[in-house]
């Protein structure tokens, strides 16, 4: 029998999902063709949301940590941010089409910063929720369901709307259904029975920075390695969209068909990703994830058949899913427990500022060199970040791997 806060917390989790499906999958296409927007502004489109987290993320601890009740900040949070669908709904109505594609961006970049208080206070949240003893069957169980509900939703997107791409209406239907689900997110993160958090008890002060972080070799090691993998992974972002929409011409209902392709691999291949890192270890099968996820931008670029490049999204859906798996567990297992929370908090800080950067360096090469060139140049990276990990892996790999969870 499930407790009542999995049930909820699963519930909130699906309408998340469709939230986000209907709305974040479409934004790139909604911008260049309905909106117009360059290169460069769909870059930022990439880019924008890890810069508002990075900005957000201090005052957001601040915030969770004052409050009692962290479901009401969580759900007001996740209300103001689902709101701004209703912006991006009327963003068509303004004018001037080149200050359309600007505005949007201004929206995507303020509807992150709640966003980040959003995310930060479920993690703590659901933390206190579910029993330590269950969390890797519950996050287990939440992670397939969602994939289900995630494949599901964009499957109907593509059916319904395949002969919409250029239709306004459609993407103002898409992101009203979105709002609409995130009214259901706040219903539901209401729903979650919370306990007060008590003011008395012993306050334990903490350093803000611990700097000895830094003399763990095998932290380091990881910390460069994983970033620049990052950087690598993320710098083809904007590259994907522009490639997809402007040269392959992708429909809705390609896109949806794309997403499709990688959530179905995702969900049959996490299994396996996990019995492989269990018998190796999480770096050396992490390895083959990144030589997987290296050629994929080689491939993308060999046809531009919609056919093949939904193959090509799918089998990048199988290589994504060992990086999923692995990269958070990878995190923890070279992190030393006593300063841990450290060792977190600046992986994630660092990560905001390389996925700011990454999709503008992307848009760069796309200019300077064209398509074909900027996405040799981003496979070659990726193989690079592999050849990294298997160094760490040589140096510093923990045999036999710790157990795996899945990242929520």
């Amino acid at each position: 029998m499930r407790p009542y806060n999995e049930k909820i917390s699963i519930y909130h989790g699906m309408a998340t999902t469709v939230a986000t499906n209907f709305s974040g999958n479409f934004f790139p296409i909604f911008a260049i063709t309905i909106l117009g927007a360059t290169n460069y502004q769909v870059g930022l489109i990439s880019s924008l949301p890890p810069l508002m987290a990075l900005l957000m993320t201090i005052p957001a601890a601040i915030l969770l940590n004052r409050t009692q009740m962290q479901k009401k900040l969580v759900a007001m949070s996740v209300l103001i941010a689902r709101l701004m669908f209703l912006l991006i709904i009327g963003i068509v109505y303004i004018p001037s089409q080149p200050a359309q594609a600007w505005i949007f961006l201004i929206v995507i970049a303020l509807m992150n910063l709640p966003n980040t208080v959003a995310t930060i206070g479920w993690q703590t949240f659901i933390s206190g929720l579910v029993k330590e003893s269950r969390r890797g069957e519950f996050f287990s169980d939440r992670n397939r369901l969602l994939t289900i509900v995630g494949l599901v939703s964009t499957l109907i997107i593509g059916i319904v709307m395949k002969d919409a791409s250029a239709s306004v209406t459609a993407y103002q239907i898409l992101f009203g259904i979105a709002f609409v689900f995130g009214l259901l997110e706040v219903f539901l993160l209401k729903k979650h029975n919370e306990e007060p958090m008590g003011l008395s008890g012993q306050v334990i002060r903490r350093k803000t920075m611990d700097w000895s972080i830094f003399k763990h070799k095998n932290y380091v090691s990881f910390l460069i390695a994983a970033l620049f993998f990052n950087f690598a992974w993320q710098m083809a972002w904007g590259i994907f969209n522009i490639y997809h929409v402007r040269v392959v011409g992708a429909t809705i209902f390609w896109i949806s068909m794309f997403s499709v392709g990688s959530m179905t691999a995702q969900f049959l291949s996490f299994p396996l990703w996990r019995k492989w890192a269990e018998k190796r270890s999480n770096t050396l099968v992490f390895v083959w994830a990144a030589i997987g996820m290296a050629t994929t931008p080689f491939l993308t670029v060999l046809s531009t058949n919609l056919f093949y490049i939904t193959l090509i999204q799918t089998s990048s859906g199988f290589f994504l899913a060992g990086v999923v798996l692995l990269l958070f567990n990878l995190l923890l297992e070279q992190s030393p427990e006593d300063v841990r929370t450290y060792c977190i908090t600046t992986y994630n800080v660092l990560l905001s500022m390389f996925a700011f950067i990454a999709p503008q360096i992307g848009i760069w090469l796309l200019n300077q060199f064209g398509v074909e060139i900027a996405m040799y140049i981003n496979s070659t990276l990726r193989f690079l970040s592999a050849v990294m990990f298997f160094f760490v892996y040589v140096k510093f790999a923990k045999k036999p791997a710790l157990t795996i969870h899945l990242k929520s």
